[in-house]
Parts: structure tokens; C-alpha cells; sequence
């Protein structure tokens, strides 16, 4: 089983070719027991996600000692208010998906139109606060709190106003999976918009 930086690394080589985010960032984590282990600072802009472990940046959850590392990602401090409030939640996924960023733009919820996102529910809205500010990581606990079953069963996810959208999981083959899930259902709203703009469908 390839450890916590190499999942990282792997996973963040694979979500940059599915546009599953893109140059301008996002970030991905994983924690084990006390250990959060995340993806730096520009892993998109400059190193276009083409990551090794030994890159992958690691600290405790319960102090702030990753705030003081200057590779410290810094929509960073969302994953950890995610790792300090939801027990349940061993894998954090922040993306800029090709499909969802029409919807996190307009305001527009994502619904579960395919079988294989029922069991995320609506992909919700969070209230817009600054990007890498500690609001905008309040906003998101906030709108995951009533997704807590959604954690622990794969994940739950919220879309960040203007933004991007963020999951949290069990570990990260599942949260990964979840993004691709929803991203291809955002897809599937906008082909069948494009291909019945009448809305007969």
C-alpha cells in the first residue's frame, strides 16, 4: 500500500490530467492519527502537480506549527478545521474541477441527476468569505456539519462561492472518486442543458 505522500502525489498527477483541478491550485491531505500530511504551496502553479512524496509537507493537527511553514498550502487552514471538528474525516480534497466551476461561479447548487452521486445529495453552497482566509475555513465546517454521514460513508462536499468545491472523507481513494462522481454529474446538467435548452428534458 504506498504510503500517506505517495497517495498524495499519485492522486494529484491524476486529478491535474482529468481536469479535476488545474495550475491555479487546490490542495489535497491526509491524516493519520495526529499527523495531517498535505500537499505545498504552488503544488499547481509551479510544479503543475507533478509532485514527489518527498515534497508532500506533514505537522500535527492539533497546533498550529503548519501555519508557521512557509509551503504550508494556504487554503490549508480549511483542512485543518475539517481534521479538528469531524473525527470521521482522514482525507481532505480541495479542487478547481473543469465542470463544477460554472456552478460554484453562478451560485448554482449541483443536484444529483446520476445514480452514482445519489449518496452525495445536493452539492451546497457555503457563504462566500475570502479565499486562504480562516472565514472562509469556518464556512466550510459550517456547511459540512449536517454531511456527516456523507463523511463517513465516502464523503461530503460543499462548493466554495466563486471558488472551487471541498470534500472530506474516510481516505483519499474515496474522496477522490466522490470528485470525479460529481464533477462528471456537473457535466451531465450542462450537456442536458446544451442539448434541450427548452427544458423539456
Amino acid at each position: 500500500m504506498p504510503t500517506l505522500p505517495e497517495q498524495i502525489a499519485l492522486i494529484g498527477r491524476r486529478m491535474f490530467e482529468r481536469r479535476l483541478t488545474d495550475m491555479a491550485g487546490g490542495n489535497i491531505s491526509a491524516r493519520d492519527g495526529n499527523t495531517i500530511y498535505i500537499s505545498p504551496r504552488y503544488a499547481g502553479s509551479r510544479h503543475h502537480w507533478q509532485l514527489e512524496p518527498e515534497q508532500i509537507i506533514s505537522g500535527p493537527v492539533d497546533s498550529d506549527e503548519l501555519l508557521e511553514n512557509p509551503l504550508f498550502s494556504r487554503e490549508g487552514k480549511a483542512h485543518l478545521e475539517i481534521y479538528r471538528t469531524f473525527p470521521d474525516a482522514h482525507a481532505v480534497i480541495h479542487a478547481h474541477p473543469f465542470h463544477v466551476q460554472p456552478f460554484a461561479v453562478a451560485g448554482i447548487p449541483i443536484q444529483p441527476v446520476m445514480e452514482a452521486t445519489q449518496k452525495f445529495g445536493t452539492i451546497e453552497l457555503i457563504e462566500f468569505a475570502p479565499a486562504h482566509s480562516m472565514d472562509l475555513a469556518q464556512n466550510v465546517v459550517a456547511g459540512l456539519k449536517n454531511k456527516e454521514a456523507h463523511i463517513r460513508k465516502q464523503a461530503g462536499a460543499v462548493l466554495m462561492p466563486r471558488h472551487g468545491i471541498i470534500l472530506a472523507g474516510p481516505d483519499l481513494l474515496a474522496v477522490v472518486d466522490a470528485l470525479e462522481r460529481i464533477d462528471t454529474n456537473a457535466w451531465v446538467i450542462l450537456a442536458q442543458r446544451m442539448l434541450n435548452p427548452q427544458g423539456i428534458l
